[in-house]
């Protein structure tokens, strides 16, 4: 008798305490949407899945079958079975999926059980079930949860302000960007999926745990090329906003070392010192020249100048020359575009002030 190999369908519980996945779907698949915590080792790779999908179109699955343990057999074989037995050495509570839940799942349990005599259950219904839990949960969560909405000038620490709170969600750091035309990071954007399902996961989490009131950030309709989800966005456009202020002087110094001094050692470290300084330095030249047009010809060229001596020795820190071009694009670009955004929120605005006056604000509004 053929031993039946155990399913999850538990997909609150999955997601509420991180439990890692073994995702063994092809790498393509993976790229376009998968979840927090989870480790892509797949059955085939690309090229062996589109064979056996074309032999699945011409001959049927059982011929489909057969080539596939053609392609998936020998040291290849033993490599991916061993890969998995270590995934789940290291991570004995966890699980694996495919994208239904099938076969693809069900042969990764087989393998792994007959080499090393665990069971490891695999996820009921597979990606396709949890992706569209996870946006039933989002759903429900807009629905319910209370945001308030956290707005202040470029470079007043909204995030690091925002990060006081376990009463928040950092929508910049799920979304992995800064916000801003300058806001990209040294590491590719995750996919729309993935934010989606990330943002799921960790409104969800708050709405289990009994959390009503949500402190986020104010956003545009997309974070970076990434965008919000229309009905949270819709939500955030009603809710109550906060204003946090701050200096101009304190506010150059923190996108100095953001955007300049942490920005470069982060390019250096993962392309080094070299590759990484030039592109840091390229990346800034990209972010202003994006947002030419909104500058106008004149006050473009006159801010590229002063980046222009700012970058002539990129390795080198430059601190007067960065925050001069600083100073330009808040001046004559970010608070006159602020200040117009801001007007047209006006009448949902609750409480306005600098870090110690909103602190003070939200402990009265039972923020924690």
């Amino acid at each position: 008798m053929a031993l039946e190999l155990p399913q999850r369908d538990d997909y609150q519980q999955l997601f509420l305490v991180d439990t890692p996945m073994l995702d063994v779907r092809a790498p393509v698949e993976y790229e376009q949407g998968s979840f927090p915590i989870t480790l892509n080792v797949p059955i085939m790779n690309n090229d062996e899945r589109h064979n056996i999908g074309l032999c699945y179109k011409q001959r049927g699955q059982d011929s489909a079958v057969e080539l596939g343990h053609q392609l998936v057999s020998g040291d290849i074989k033993a490599q991916r079975v061993q890969a998995w037995v270590e995934f789940f050495q290291k991570n004995p509570k966890g699980a694996l999926y495919c994208f239904r839940g099938g076969m693809r799942s069900k042969i990764t349990q087989q393998w792994i059980y007959e080499q090393s005599g665990v069971i490891y259950p695999r996820i009921k219904g597979g990606y396709k079930a949890m992706r569209g839990y996870l946006l039933r949960e989002l759903d429900a969560s807009v629905g319910q949860l209370d945001f308030t909405v956290l707005s202040g000038r470029t470079g007043v620490g909204k995030t690091q302000f925002l990060h006081r709170y376990q009463q928040q969600i950092d929508l910049e750091g799920i979304y992995r960007h800064n916000g801003s035309a300058f806001g990209k990071r040294v590491h590719q954007q995750p996919s729309q999926i993935d934010v989606e399902n990330e943002l799921s996961v960790a409104l969800m989490k708050h709405r289990v745990h009994q959390t009503q009131h949500i402190l986020l950030e104010d956003e545009s309709a997309n974070i970076g090329s990434r965008r919000i989800p229309m009905g949270m966005l819709e939500k955030m456009s009603k809710s109550p906003v906060l204003v946090l202020e701050s200096p101009l002087g304190a506010r150059v110094e923190l996108i100095y070392q953001q955007y300049v001094v942490d920005s470069r050692l982060a390019y250096q470290g993962v392309y080094g010192v070299e590759a990484g300084t030039l592109q840091w330095a390229d990346n800034l030249l990209d972010a202003l020249l994006r947002i030419q047009r909104r500058l106008g010809g004149t006050r473009y060229q006159q801010v590229k100048a002063i980046m222009d001596c700012a970058l002539i020795k990129p390795h080198e820190p430059a601190e007067h020359e960065h925050k001069a071009w600083i100073v330009f694009l808040l001046n004559e670009y970010y608070d006159a575009m602020y200040d117009y955004q801001l007007a047209k929120k006006s009448d949902r605005v609750g409480f306005r002030g600098d870090e110690q006056a909103l602190s003070e604000y939200l402990v009265q509004a039972n923020f924690s």
